[in-house]
């Protein structure tokens, strides 16, 4: 066979894509996003992908064979994550979200087009939503299409990536042989010294991430570098990047906000602060600073909002750039993307790192391989 061709669904900037996309194996040919800005973004990155930009329920195997002359039966795989908020362990859990119903437009997707493997990825809460129910109602759908189905959470940090994200990645497979998640590369330092870790690296922490990127105060915007690279990561980052530093500008606080982080340690919390400084509200991880020698925590749409969960560079009083965001989840300098800077940090805040995608589109390859369908 030729490539192995890929539709990608809630396919957001494209971070699930990378993997497959810069890998000669894979042929993306269409993937579906709702978001205007968001699918403008993933055009920008993907220019020989077919983008559908409406809603799930719209998009077809009938609209792909009628505009891109491709047989249903051509699709080799289906990857995507319907939309998390509705069973995402941040905030409250939405059991009656229609978006928590969007698995079954995806299951219906996978119906038409009946590929031999999927991936279906979502936040880690998915595990204990309604008890667990709702996974295994989830897997019981997929079984019914004759699909062999495994899940596993990975954490991007075991894989690379400068950040604690966990996400559970489902598989559901027609081939033969089984498909075995990727290895880890990457794991905790302090774990590093049992001998189970003696093969792996320490994890990426954030300033091997970031360090290259000028620190700025509150309100500033830089285009240029602040040093050559001083990481294998940060070389990576650069690489065919523009002259110009694109998105990296921080908000402009207020200055008692401005007064409160300049006052907090490495990684510290509001308990490190003088009484009278501390916000009166938000919650333990509210107004908190990262850690420049650990991986950061999980990044969300609110990257660039204190008051949101830990996002405080750890050595400038101000929170995380859109950049600097895109960096911890593992997109080049040269990645764009599109529209008013809350817009580009939902793309950043709601991708899967670049990293985590290349290892399952590797495990995916190895698998095809093994079937000998390359």
């Amino acid at each position: 066979m030729g490539k192995i061709k890929v539709v990608d669904l809630f396919a957001g900037v494209g971070g699930l894509s990378y993997g497959f996309a810069h890998d000669p194996h894979f042929e993306i040919v269409a993937a579906n996003e709702i978001l205007p800005n968001m699918a403008k973004a993933y055009s920008l990155n993907h220019p020989g992908v077919r983008v559908y930009a409406e809603d799930i329920k719209d998009f077809s195997a009938k609209k792909i064979e009628k505009d891109l002359k491709i047989k249903p039966s051509e699709i080799d795989i289906i990857v995507g994550g319907p939309p998390c908020q509705a069973y995402s362990t941040v905030g409250k859990r939405l059991i009656g979200d229609p978006r928590g119903q969007l698995f079954q437009e995806y299951y219906r997707v996978l119906k038409e087009f009946n590929p031999k493997l999927f991936i279906f990825e979502n936040v880690k809460g998915l595990l204990s939503m309604q008890n667990g129910e709702l996974l295994k109602a989830i897997i019981v759908l997929f079984e019914s299409l004759g699909y062999r189905v495994q899940y596993r959470v990975l954490n991007a940090a075991d894989y690379g990536a400068p950040q604690i994200r966990e996400r559970i990645i489902i598989v559901g497979s027609k081939l033969k042989s089984d498909f075995i998640y990727p290895k880890q590369t990457h794991c905790d330092p302090v774990r590093l010294m049992g001998l189970a870790g003696a093969s792996l690296k320490p994890y990426l922490t954030l300033g091997e991430a970031i360090g290259d990127l000028p620190f700025m105060r509150s309100g500033a915007e830089s285009f240029e570098y602040a040093s050559d690279p001083q990481s294998d990561f940060q070389r990576l980052m650069r690489k065919g990047s523009p002259d110009r530093l694109m998105d990296h500008c921080a908000p402009n606080n207020n200055a008692k906000l401005v007064n409160m982080m300049e006052l907090l340690p490495d990684g510290g919390t509001p308990e490190d602060l003088p009484e009278h400084l501390r916000p009166t509200s938000g919650f333990k991880n509210t107004y908190c600073r990262l850690w420049w020698k650990r991986p950061s925590t999980t990044i969300t749409r609110n990257l660039s909002t204190p008051s949101s969960s830990r996002c405080i560079h750890p050595k400038a009083p101000r929170p995380l750039t859109t950049r600097e965001g895109a960096r911890l989840q593992c997109f080049p300098d040269s990645y764009q993307f599109f529209g008013s800077r809350s817009d580009r940090n939902l793309q950043i805040g709601n991708a899967v790192p670049t990293f985590l995608a290349s290892a399952i589109a590797a495990a995916i390859l190895k698998n095809f391989k093994a079937e000998e369908l390359i």
